[in-house]
């Protein structure tokens, strides 16, 4: 109702907030309120946000269960309050020179602003091509950051200081003596808080949805949401015409078990090629995930019956989900077996032995001369586990990149982080929490969060609630990975309601063939935007260079197609909104 609008208002007009996201317990912070004086005059949870202030000060965010970025005036003590939620669901940033002070959801909103200087920051240029996106609190412009997940800023608007602050870490759990609970225990907590965050998901006034891939993290919110329900909740899928991407008919044999009302699309892939143009407009920064094209699809899908969309993203990181987790696990393992003295002769041979020889030795593995580099360092003591969860999730390591851009740059690296993360006791612990504060809020989220939007498509994530990461970091190892069985707790509950043969099946990515398009009909995107014209107009790439990737990639070579590809996202977005 127009009761709810923003930017809104305290009764006696000394708070004002503007608010993006839902806070899924609002109801009953209100009823708190209420018992202390408080009247309300809508329904909405951002009223309830603007009186936790008044009651509680900055410290009301600490009751917040949600996802959300919120800037709340304090008129009377002339103060700028800006906060994002713990998980980094939904975004903030924020530009900051010669007096002018920017927010917003997306990078776009500034840039029909008189004094904002669209100036590209080279080194988070070579971050972007690092990461296949641009890591926090860094933006692809000068003077310009995203708050991180977690923090909250206060700007002074009498001295114009801004300060900076830490209001929940999930460092702080991981630190926490692992509980002493039996697996029957566990088992029964976790599913407890499991529900209770998908309950709260589904309180809304418009109607709900679901995605669902057949894979254990989406089948377990399947189950939570549908049994003891006699109203079917409605799933969505999309298919591919190839297997090797085709999730669908897993989905479907799932939702026939549970009962769902399933929504089941083909996608061609003429559909997955038409999107690609239009990536810079849906993420105004660089970002290179490809699998953004499917959850592109799959938002519009559900979007043409829901307004608002589960997803299950999360399950990875707290259950040590991906094959990486278990690949380091076991090479941390064995290089604590290896004698110190043996080491770095060791790590010689390693880095000096040719790819085609340990691809001979190791088939299917697809060694390539950066995974050489990253375990001979590691082998030789130059990197621990925390460094290897860095290098898993790069496209490619600065030491490589420097041949490619035309500048000096070390890449990234946000050592507080890291520092923080390496002094956790457990090598599987610093894997969960590595992953939690950079490739989720940075990459997973960064999707979902703007695929969704694009379509005006609220998603909600069960999974990032607090109350579970909280808990679940303080399990032991086994709960999470088992002798070789990850997501050993949360499988233990799926099977409850879908049988071990219904999920059986190997774990598949949200992809799509795009190494194969780009030497066929897509071909034409590499000539027209990675000439050297084209590169020429910012001068930040070694054209000679790629050009020789680029033949070696025509020739059969897939190993550089990841930096030809961020190369070219990088291109499409720079025509958009700089050329």
């Amino acid at each position: 109702s127009a009761l709810g609008n923003q930017p809104m208002y305290s009764s006696d007009k000394q708070l004002v907030i503007t608010f993006n996201g839902e806070i899924y317990n609002y109801a009953e912070i209100r009823d708190e309120l209420k018992k202390k004086g408080y009247s309300f005059i809508s329904g909405s949870d951002t009223e309830v946000m603007l009186y936790a202030y008044r009651e509680w000060g900055s410290a009301a965010v600490q009751r917040f269960i949600g996802m959300f970025t919120f800037v709340l005036y304090d008129i009377q003590k002339n103060c700028v309050f800006i906060f994002r939620d713990r998980a980094g669901v939904k975004p903030l940033y924020y530009y900051w020179k010669n007096d002018l002070f920017l927010f917003g959801s997306e990078l776009k909103s500034f840039f029909n602003v008189n004094g904002f200087e669209k100036e590209i920051d080279k080194t988070s240029f070579t971050r972007f091509l690092q990461y296949s996106y641009v890591p926090a609190p860094y933006s692809i412009f000068k003077n310009t950051w995203k708050l991180e997940p977690g923090f909250f800023m206060r700007i002074d608007l009498s001295t114009k200081k801004i300060t900076t602050e830490q209001y929940w870490n999930v460092l702080d759990y991981y630190k926490k003596d692992k509980t002493d609970i039996s697996e029957e225990e566990a088992q029964t907590e976790l599913e407890s808080r499991l529900k209770k965050a998908c309950e709260y998901r589904m309180v809304s006034d418009v109607p709900v949805g679901l995605f669902l891939s057949g894979g254990y993290d989406s089948t377990l919110v399947a189950a939570m949401l549908q049994t003891g329900r006699t109203d079917k909740i409605k799933t969505y899928t999309i298919g591919f015409p190839e297997k090797k991407y085709d999730e669908a008919g897993h989905a479907a044999k799932v939702a026939a078990h549970l009962g769902t009302e399933h929504h089941e699309m083909y996608c061609d892939y003429d559909q997955a090629k038409s999107i690609i143009p239009d990536l810079p407009f849906y993420f105004d920064e660089p970002f290179g995930d490809s699998s953004a094209i499917p959850t592109i699809l799959v938002s519009r899908f559900a979007r043409q019956e829901v307004k608002v969309a589960l997803s299950a993203d999360g399950g990875d990181e707290l259950f040590a989900g991906y094959e990486r987790h278990a690949a380091l696990l076991k090479i941390s393992r064995k290089v604590k077996a290896v004698a110190p003295f043996v080491r770095k002769p060791l790590a010689f041979v390693l880095k000096h032995t040719p790819g085609f020889l340990l691809n001979k030795i190791a088939p299917g593995k697809n060694i390539s001369p950066e995974n050489i580099a990253k375990y001979s360092r590691f082998i030789r003591g130059k990197a621990d586990i925390v460094d290897m969860a860095d290098f898993a999730n790069q496209t490619s390591m600065p030491d490589f990149l420097m041949p490619f851009i035309q500048h000096k740059s070390n890449g990234h690296n946000n050592q507080i982080q890291m520092d923080g993360i390496r002094k956790l006791p457990g090598d599987l612990d610093k894997l969960l929490a590595f992953d939690y504060v950079s490739y989720l809020p940075g990459d997973i989220l960064t999707k979902v969060d703007r695929a969704t939007m694009s379509i005006s498509l609220e998603g909600r994530e069960p999974l990032l609630d607090q109350n579970i990461i909280e808990w679940v970091a303080t399990l032991p190892d086994h709960f999470k990975y088992n002798n070789g069985v990850s997501k050993y707790l949360l499988r233990k509950i799926v099977h409850k309601y879908v049988p071990s043969s219904v999920m059986s099946r190997p774990k598949m990515g949200f992809a799509i063939p795009l190494i194969k398009w780009f030497r066929e009909d897509l071909k034409y995107l590499f000539h027209e935007y990675l000439n050297e014209t084209s590169l020429n107009k910012h001068g930040l790439v070694n054209v000679e260079r790629l050009h020789k990737e680029l033949d070696e990639y025509y020739a059969g070579n897939d190993f550089r197609f990841p930096l030809l590809w961020n190369i070219l996202v990088f291109q499409l977005w720079y025509e958009k909104w700089i050329d």
